[in-house]
């Protein structure tokens, strides 16, 4: 019997924003149900992450029934936020890269024009299944994924994390640790493993669902911000660029694509097939 069992799960409806954790999770051939549908874009419709607004962090977005959001921020009126009808769809850009979506009531906009300073609208992505497909590099046939970074679902381990915090904990800038989990914005969190044992894993079964992994996950300055308050700092980036490179990438945490949708629960065992 494995010891490797899911200590956290979480959900982040609205990209770059603060999430919930709720004890399970139905999970989607893009991703964990409700998992960044929604993102808040510019002007010229590029998305806004916590690489350009790290106020981001500390707005929150709460599912509601039917797929809409509660958003809540500092200073901000709540705002409940439903799925838009159907109409026309306003292309946007993510990384690069154009994606169709459809916008959000005005209110949302104003909500976040007010909150971030700029000219904001929030868009929400109607069809996962045919509107954004994985990296060919390290897609399968079909596989599509939601507003994530690249990929439907992100794990960590808790080991891992004790692992980088001692080496933080060692170098120049141990005043900013030990980190939190959060820094990394994983959809599941494993207790029992050995640190960086995800670094290895190829298909992994947890409830009754089964993933593959694509591939580790390069981590961004997101990953420097306080996700209480926003302060950005120095690490984790300069531990991980000195003991977790990867080719070009500074890795924690690795990258799943579900092969089996199915529901994913707290304290359910984590089986690693291969």
């Amino acid at each position: 019997m494995s010891n490797l069992c899911v200590q956290a799960l979480h959900v982040h409806p609205v990209k770059s924003l603060a999430g919930t954790a709720p004890d399970e999770v139905t999970v989607e051939p893009w991703g964990p149900a409700g998992d960044r549908r929604w993102a808040v874009v510019d002007a010229e419709g590029t998305v806004i992450t916590q690489r350009q607004q790290p106020r981001l962090a500390l707005a929150t977005a709460r599912p509601l029934e039917g797929g809409g959001v509660a958003l809540s921020a500092p200073g901000m009126a709540d705002l409940c936020v439903e799925v838009p009808g159907p109409g026309p769809l306003e292309p946007i850009v993510l990384f690069g890269k154009k994606i169709e979506t459809v916008v959000a009531a005005g209110a949302a906009a104003d909500w976040f024009s007010a909150y971030l300073g700029e000219s904001a609208r929030l868009v929400h992505m109607d069809d996962p299944a045919v509107r954004r497909p994985v990296d060919p590099r390290y897609a399968l046939p079909g596989e599509t994924v939601s507003l994530a970074d690249g990929y439907p679902l992100l794990i960590a381990t808790l080991a891992s994390l004790d692992a980088l915090n001692s080496l933080i904990a060692q170098g120049r800038h141990a005043a900013e640790g030990p980190l939190p989990m959060n820094r990394f914005r994983p959809n599941v969190v494993v207790s029992g493993a050995e640190a960086w044992a995800e670094d290895d894993w190829r298909l992994v079964a947890i409830g009754d669902a089964v993933f593959r992994g694509a591939r580790e996950c390069g981590r961004c300055v997101v990953t420097t911000t306080d996700q209480a308050t926003g302060v950005r700092g120095k690490e984790p980036l300069k531990t991980l660029a000195r003991h977790r490179l990867i080719g070009k990438s500074l890795t924690f945490g690795r990258l799943l694509v579900p092969v089996r949708p199915g529901t994913v629960r707290l304290g359910d065992e984590v089986r690693v097939l291969e």
